[in-house]
């Protein structure tokens, strides 16, 4: 019953084996290993796009940063949501790589940035000379914090003001898997084809031990995107067995299928929440994660049977009637029988 974050969630055991099997031998470092070959013609065929500059780093946060710094100078500021993961969960990593470039954060709407909201923030920027910051990339989070997801639509919308204004687009897509599924579209068509320019394929949070994959769609900036991922220490020396993961991540599509069975599984979980008169949900949950309020008596009790998640507005002592938020997250080794175990308890 550990609903805490798909980050909690086991490695998948052919990205394991995959693992054992590079270990053989001796290859080329720094990213120059055969698999890597194999992963970015294998990536580059996944998102139609022949042309794009793929790299491997270690975690979300490079990923995310670094892709970036590539397309932000100092004095410029990059819009986002005022619920980004850039801007609540990375410790400042985007101002650093960047050298200083501001976040503008833009009031979300379930989750997401609107367009209304971006044009209005990007109005507000570039209008003070010298003393006011200039206008950066637009950067959005699919799937978003609270668990919402952008339809091709809404990113069309947003990455047509971004080309009104010629800023660069980056997508946040650390749960970009379970985005995906629930969209039923392509990755061209949540990407490039929507007008994204760059973006984090996130991995870690699906199955693999630490690896993310940055891709640029437009490779204009790859060379630069090299020299700052070796200058921020992100440049892995034993790279292959980054490549392994990635190359077991994408065989047969073994990403897609954990992100089903994430979803699936908070799917299954939200639908009994739902029956619960004593739950209300904050967001209607659109992929792996479930923000919901019941009372503190029922989380003591949860918390007894050893469940483990997050409750973000209070603690398990005081008055038993006082409705707490949990924030669900199912990962890929999440079932139906740790789902109706979870359930059960709430009732029990």
């Amino acid at each position: 019953m550990i609903f805490a974050s798909d980050n909690t969630g086991p490695t998948h055991p052919n990205v394991l084996q995959a693992v054992v099997e590079a270990n053989a031998g001796h290859t080329t470092p720094y990213g120059a290993d055969h698999l890597m070959e194999q992963v970015t013609q294998r990536l580059r065929d996944v998102f139609e796009a022949p042309q794009a500059a793929i790299y491997l780093v270690s975690t979300g946060t490079a990923a995310n940063a670094i892709t970036l710094a590539c397309q932000t100078q100092p004095y410029q500021t990059v819009f986002c949501s005022d619920v980004a993961h850039i801007h609540e969960d990375e410790c400042g990593a985007p101002e650093f790589f960047t050298g200083g470039a501001k976040l503008t954060l833009i009031p979300n709407d379930d989750g997401k940035m609107t367009p209304a909201g971006l044009r209005t923030a990007i109005e507000g920027e570039e209008n003070r000379g010298v003393h006011g910051l200039q206008r950066g990339p637009v950067s959005i989070t699919q799937a978003t914090e609270k668990g919402t997801v952008y339809t091709l639509d809404e990113i069309r919308a947003i990455t047509d003001i971004a080309r009104e204004y010629a800023l660069p687009t980056q997508m946040d897509g650390a749960r970009f898997a379970n985005a995906l599924v629930t969209l039923g579209c392509t990755p061209a068509e949540m990407t490039w084809r929507a007008g994204i320019d760059a973006v984090s394929f996130g991995g870690t949070k699906n199955g693999l031990m630490g690896v993310e994959a940055v891709i640029l769609l437009d490779s204009e900036k790859a060379w630069e995107f090299e020299l700052r991922r070796k200058r921020a220490g992100h440049l892995i020396s034993k790279h292959r067995y980054m490549s392994a993961q990635m190359g077991a991540y994408l065989k047969d599509d073994l990403w897609l299928d954990m992100a089903r069975a994430a979803n699936t599984a908070c799917n299954s979980l939200t639908r009994g929440l739902k029956q619960n008169p004593d739950v209300t949900l904050h967001f209607e949950p659109r992929a792996n994660i479930i923000f919901a309020a019941w009372p503190r008596a029922i989380h003591r009790k949860l918390h007894d049977a050893g469940a483990y998640y997050y409750i973000l507005d209070g603690g398990l002592d005081g008055p038993g009637d006082a409705p707490l938020t949990a924030r669900l997250v199912c990962d890929w080794s999440a079932d139906e029988a740790k789902v109706s175990a979870f359930l059960a308890k709430m009732t029990a």
